[in-house]
């Protein structure tokens, strides 16, 4: 019987999560009905999900191989600097703009990949010191303020234009979608594919969670242990890149510290989606139903009429929630 109840509560905090969803869902229903339950109130959560998923799948794929990153907001809003720099200043296509600001990211995260696997520090200590490089570097690059329609270019931009830049005239409506239903979500739609296929369908994904689970026994099978961690961080990078350009496109402008406050939401999203189903390892379909319950309760709770200044504790209160569920039933006991 005791055997019995235990394994109850446990299936019960492995999927405390989803039920927590689900119950999030129920109750807000009843006390908003159809304005929160519709096709439309649907959409918005999506799209407010998206930008959090994307910078949460970075996370993911950061910390399956037992890595971890703190300095992905600080790098999220560089991006976006790059980004609009590129398509406001200097006029170059959208195409272009997008793969060049994944290529920054990607030059970029050489730095933190140095850091880890030459000088050898660790992961968090690493990434905090980098929090404060991307934001001085960033606020440099801009001439201390936003790129936006209107505002003028740094006074560095114009020598490649022999002179000041004029201020740039606007965003095209392509750049703008970016940012807007229903391309931002299908933008977040791919991301979760791509980093699903990665880490379930590919056997890099296999090294990189059998890396998570003991890097030494991996290191001894054969596995590539620096090769697969640079890997990781060229694919968190590439998840960056996109959230600071999806950012930039909703606010149609790049704000400083415009990515900064993702930093919190996204891991959360990645250890209440570890803790789903008892898998105890990082995933992307788990870390996007941990972005959707976050962004329920916080669209339920903002149209039920709770101040916004409560919504942080919720969050925090969620992430001390799924880390528990996420350690307390661990395997090690």
């Amino acid at each position: 019987m005791s055997t019995s109840k235990k394994s109850v509560g446990k299936m019960l905090v492995n999927w405390a999560a989803v039920l927590v969803l689900v119950l999030s869902i129920i109750v807000f229903t009843l006390i908003k009905g159809t304005a929160f339950f519709s096709w439309s109130n649907l959409i918005t959560v999506l799209r407010s999900m998206s930008t959090v998923t994307i910078f949460a799948l970075a996370a993911t794929v950061s910390m399956a191989p037992d890595g971890f990153d703190m300095s992905a907001g600080t790098l999220g809003t560089f991006c976006a600097y790059v980004f609009a720099s590129f398509f406001l200043w200097f006029g170059m296509p959208l195409w272009l703009c997008i793969v060049l600001t994944i290529v920054f990211a990607m030059v970029m995260y050489l730095l933190t990949m140095f850091l880890i696997l030459v000088c050898k520090v660790p992961d968090m200590l690493a990434t905090c010191a980098l929090q404060f490089v991307h934001t001085g570097l960033g606020l440099a690059y801009t001439g201390g303020g936003s790129i936006s329609a209107g505002l003028k270019a740094a006074s560095w931009a114009g020598i490649f234009k022999g002179g000041d830049l004029a201020p740039a005239s606007g965003w095209s409506p392509a750049s703008k979608m970016l940012g807007t239903d229903p391309w931002v979500i299908i933008i977040m739609l791919i991301c979760v594919a791509i980093c699903f296929i990665l880490l379930e369908r590919t056997k890099y994904g296999r090294y990189l969670y059998a890396m998570g689970g003991n890097k030494t026994a991996a290191k001894l099978s054969g596995i590539n242990v620096k090769k697969m961690r640079f890997m990781a961080g060229m694919f968190a990078a590439l998840f960056i890149a996109v959230g600071g350009i999806v950012v930039c496109s909703k606010n149609q402008a790049a704000q400083v510290n415009g990515s900064d406050g993702y930093l919190m939401s996204s891991l959360a999203a990645v250890f209440i989606g570890r803790s789903i189903g008892g898998r105890e390892k990082y995933n992307a379909i788990g870390t996007a139903i941990g972005a959707l319950l976050i962004t329920v309760l916080e669209n339920g709770m903002t149209m039920s009429g709770v101040v916004y200044y409560i919504l942080p504790a919720v969050k925090g209160a969620v992430l001390c929630l799924a880390l528990v569920a996420a350690y307390a039933t661990s395997k090690d006991d």
